[in-house]
């Protein structure tokens, strides 16, 4: 299953689990607003990351 990512697609999954941690770690520690804030960029990244890929099939096709 991990064959159909390529190493851009596990780098940007990656980046977006870490920050959700991140921003687990920071609410939890009692930062809501930086929790927060961080936990916003989980979705961005993700986004970005669905962006690369349509741009990349355009590109072969």
């Amino acid at each position: 299953m991990l064959k159909k990512f390529t190493l851009t697609d596990k780098l940007l999954f990656i980046s977006a689990f870490l920050s959700l941690v991140y921003s687990e770690i920071l609410f939890f520690n009692g930062n809501a607003n930086q929790a927060i804030f961080i936990g916003l960029w989980v979705p961005s990244i993700l986004s970005f990351g669905i962006y690369l890929k349509l741009l990349n099939k355009n590109k072969n096709d």
